[in-house]
């Protein structure tokens, strides 16, 4: 099964970009896939994880945020 690592971003947010690098290379070492969600696109994403981003997201399920930790994306990603 290939998993899929959403990010859940915003515009001119260091801390998003920062994350976009890791999650690219780590879903490239894994054969993952990944996407990336301005929640400032949408009322409901923007209410939902305003204050949080970057949150990521495993599969559709809220997985972590503000910073990625590598071994435990790592581990969800290869079960």
């Amino acid at each position: 099964m290939t998993h899929h690592v959403t990010l859940m971003s915003r515009v001119s947010c260091h801390a998003c970009e920062e994350a976009a690098v890791e999650i690219e290379r780590i879903c490239a070492d894994l054969g993952a896939t990944w996407s990336v969600e301005d929640v400032d696109s949408d009322p409901e994403l923007r209410a939902e994880y305003g204050d949080r981003v970057p949150v990521f997201l495993v599969d559709g399920a809220e997985h972590g945020y503000w910073k990625v930790e590598e071994d435990r994306l790592r581990a969800a990603l290869a079960g």
